[in-house]
């Protein structure tokens, strides 16, 4: 199925999570868009745009279950996260509870609203490895108090690949006053069965360039019907003091933010036809990868003798393994390495074996990650090839 994709055939590519991975024919739908709107951009922008931008967000509605016109359009998640905040009437003494394994970018936004507004942080104590998701609701649940005023939580985690179960936290904490906004930058196309609207939580936000497979810099913020009076984008465009009749001001400004390509945003919708059309629909997309992932990360537990840090039901198609450690002088010299990356071991794994894939840690853990990701281009021989590379360069750092 690689033949759908442009990546070379010289890099062994596990790391779709990152960044994604975008199909050939949704290449070609955002150059039919760019030639399009460079044909006249005037015309384009004045009596095209607004309904283009409406069309995907029917499209992208029905297909993450919510009504198109509670969706802004935006460039990524980390911006969405970045608007929610500056939407939120913080005072001092208000607490934010976020845990550790949110994307670090939005734990630094989180961190500038807090130090701007004289907030608190609460931290959710979420353990890696885990036993059960009761975990993560209970941690969440125990750093509620009076003052907290909005949780943040990811639907599934960055770092640690964790899908949480965000349908009782946010029920939960809604029940406690709280509003939650969910960081779902993996889950549309990976976790099966998303349902925003039926989950109703006060934001959402997901990347489309993830694993719907569209073009870099096309997300989504999903805001609640009762949370959209005055809830504006970051940046006000000449649209913010034109009111159209009949279009919600929501909408408005949010459909346009200035001159920027959105042709990314355009091609969402045929990113969802083409990746639903290379087997037999979306479901089918979303087993094969959870499949290859679970068994991918059952062979390489076994191979590097380590114990699986998750239970099975908390996967999708991401997976987080810790490493075999070494003795605490060694691991304190191997940190020290020259990296472009996180971990000097990921700049190996690609140099010496051409194989992407990341390595990284916790904030306060002396484990080592790293996380395969699983797409219908990867292989099952590709994971093999991996277990032995790794293998090969533990070997290697225990003799440095």
């Amino acid at each position: 199925m690689s033949v759908h994709w442009t990546l070379s055939p010289d890099v062994v590519f596990l790391n779709h999570g990152s960044f994604g991975a975008t199909p050939r024919a949704v290449q070609a739908e955002q150059s039919h868009w760019r030639e399009r709107l460079e044909s006249e951009p005037v015309r384009f922008f004045v009596e095209e745009h607004q309904g283009v931008m409406d069309g995907v967000r029917e499209a992208l509605g029905a297909f993450v279950k919510c009504r198109g016109r509670d969706l802004a359009l935006l460039p990524n998640a980390s911006i969405a996260v970045a608007t929610v905040l500056e939407n939120t009437r913080l005072s001092p003494g208000d607490e934010i509870l976020m845990n550790a394994q949110e994307y670090p970018a939005c734990q630094n936004t989180v961190r500038r609203a807090a130090a701007r507004s004289g907030a608190k942080i609460a931290y959710a104590e979420i353990p890696f490895p885990i036993a059960f998701p009761d975990q993560v609701v209970r941690a969440y649940l125990d750093k509620v108090t009076p003052r907290t005023k909005l949780a943040l939580v990811s639907h599934v985690t960055s770092p640690t690949g964790l899908v949480m179960p965000v349908e009782q936290i946010v029920m939960e904490l809604r029940s406690r006053g709280v509003e939650v906004l969910v960081d779902g930058a993996h889950a549309p196309g990976m976790v099966p069965m998303l349902d925003i609207g039926a989950m109703a939580p006060s934001y959402y936000t997901a990347n489309c360039h993830k694993w719907i497979c569209s073009p870099k810099g096309s997300a989504f913020l999903y805001v609640r019907e009762d949370l959209q009076a005055g809830f504006r984008p970051l940046a006000l465009s000449n649209n913010a003091e034109k009111p159209k009749p009949g279009r919600s001001q929501f909408l408005t400004e949010f459909e346009y933010v200035g001159t920027q390509d959105y042709t990314s945003l355009y091609s969402i919708p045929k990113a969802i036809e083409v990746m639903g059309g290379i087997v037999s629909g979306w479901p089918e997309v979303m087993s094969r990868n959870h499949d290859l992932c679970v068994r991918a990360r059952a062979m390489l537990c076994e191979a590097w003798g380590v114990a699986p840090p998750a239970p099975q039901g908390m996967i999708g198609s991401i997976a987080t393994i810790i490493l075999p450690s070494h003795d605490a002088a060694r691991r304190e010299r191997l940190m020290k390495r020259p990296t472009k990356y996180h971990d000097a071991l990921q700049d190996a794994l690609l140099n010496r074996w051409k194989i992407q894939v990341p390595v990284w840690g916790l904030a306060n853990k002396p484990e080592r990650f790293l996380r395969i990701s699983s797409q219908l281009y990867n292989s099952w021989e590709q994971y093999e090839y991996l277990a032995e590379a790794v293998k090969a360069e533990l070997e290697i750092e225990r003799g440095l």
